[in-house]
C-alpha cells in the first residue's frame, strides 16, 4: 500500500511541472491576454501615451504654455473607481509622473514628495539642525495647475463572453482661476470568451 501511494505521489509530482522565462513587454502582453482580461501594464502605457498626446495637441494647453513657460503642475492621484480592488492604479500614477517628467515641459510638484518635504522642513526648523543650513518654510513653489482624474470600468457579459470598457479620465485645472483647462479621456476595451466545457 505504501509503495502504491509513493508511486501515485511521484506520478502526480512529475505531471505538474513549472517553467518560467523572461519575455519582452510585447510577448508578456500577449501571454497575459491568455490568462486574464484585467488591466495590464501594456494598457497603462497605451492610456498614458494617448492622454499626453491629447494634452499636447489641446488648444487650451497651447494657449497656457505660451503664457506660462515651464508651468508648475501639482499631480494629485488618479483614483480607482472600477469594481476591481486590485486595479494597478499606483502603476498608472507612476507612469503618468514618469512620462510627464520625460517630456521636460513642466515643473512637477508631486503630492507624496510634498508631504515628505514638509516633514523634513518642519524637522529642520525645530532647532535640531545647524541654523546656517536650515531650509526656510514658505519657499516651496506654488503650482499653476492641478492634474487629477479617475478610472472606471463597465463590464457587459453574455453566454461566457465579456467585454470590459475601461475609461481613464484626466482633468487639468488652473488653480488660481479655478477653471478647467483640459479634459482628456482614453478608453481601453478588453474582450474575453470563457468556453464552457462538459465532462
Amino acid at each position: 500500500m505504501k509503495i502504491l501511494l509513493a508511486v501515485l505521489m511521484f506520478s502526480f509530482i512529475s505531471c505538474t511541472s513549472f517553467k518560467a522565462q523572461r519575455v519582452g513587454s510585447e510577448q508578456s502582453d500577449e501571454k497575459g491576454l491568455a490568462i486574464t482580461d484585467n488591466w495590464m501594464s501594456k494598457d497603462t502605457n497605451i492610456a498614458v501615451k494617448a492622454i499626453l498626446k491629447q494634452i499636447y495637441s489641446h488648444k487650451g494647453y497651447k494657449k497656457y504654455i505660451e503664457l506660462k513657460k515651464e508651468p508648475k503642475i501639482f499631480i494629485a492621484e488618479v483614483q480607482n473607481d472600477t469594481s476591481e480592488p486590485y486595479f494597478p492604479i499606483k502603476d498608472l500614477n507612476d507612469e503618468l509622473l514618469y512620462e510627464l517628467s520625460q517630456k521636460g515641459d513642466f515643473v512637477l510638484v508631486d503630492a507624496a514628495a510634498r508631504e515628505k518635504l514638509l516633514e523634513e522642513i518642519t524637522y529642520q526648523n525645530d532647532g535640531m539642525v545647524d541654523p546656517k543650513t536650515v531650509k526656510m518654510i514658505g519657499r516651496q513653489l506654488g503650482a499653476d495647475f492641478l492634474i487629477f482624474g479617475n478610472v472606471y470600468m463597465k463590464p457587459e457579459t453574455r453566454s461566457g463572453k465579456t467585454i470590459k470598457e475601461y475609461s481613464v479620465n484626466l482633468r487639468v485645472t488652473d488653480l488660481e482661476k479655478g477653471i478647467e483647462v483640459i479634459r482628456t479621456r482614453k478608453k481601453v476595451f478588453k474582450y474575453s470568451d470563457q468556453k464552457a466545457y462538459s465532462w
